[in-house]
C-alpha cells in the first residue's frame, strides 16, 4: 500500500480467505516477512490469532 498501511485498515493485498496474495513474491513489502509467529500470537486457533492481531493493530493506530 503506498505509504504503508494504516493500522485497522485491511491490506488490499488480503484474498477473501485472508491469504497474502503477494506471499513469497519479491514485492511483498519487507516489514511482512518480519512479523515472525510465535505460540502466544497464533493461539491456539485461528480465531485467537485474529483477535491477537486486531488488538496489534488498535496498539499501533497513530
Amino acid at each position: 500500500m503506498a505509504g504503508g498501511k494504516p493500522a485497522g485498515v485491511r491490506c488490499v493485498q488480503l484474498l477473501p480467505d485472508d491469504r497474502c496474495a503477494l506471499f513469497g513474491k519479491p514485492e511483498r513489502p519487507a516489514v511482512c516477512g518480519t512479523l515472525q509467529p510465535a505460540a502466544d500470537m497464533c493461539g491456539e486457533s485461528r480465531e485467537q490469532a485474529m483477535t491477537w492481531l486486531a488488538a496489534l493493530e488498535r496498539e499501533t493506530r497513530p
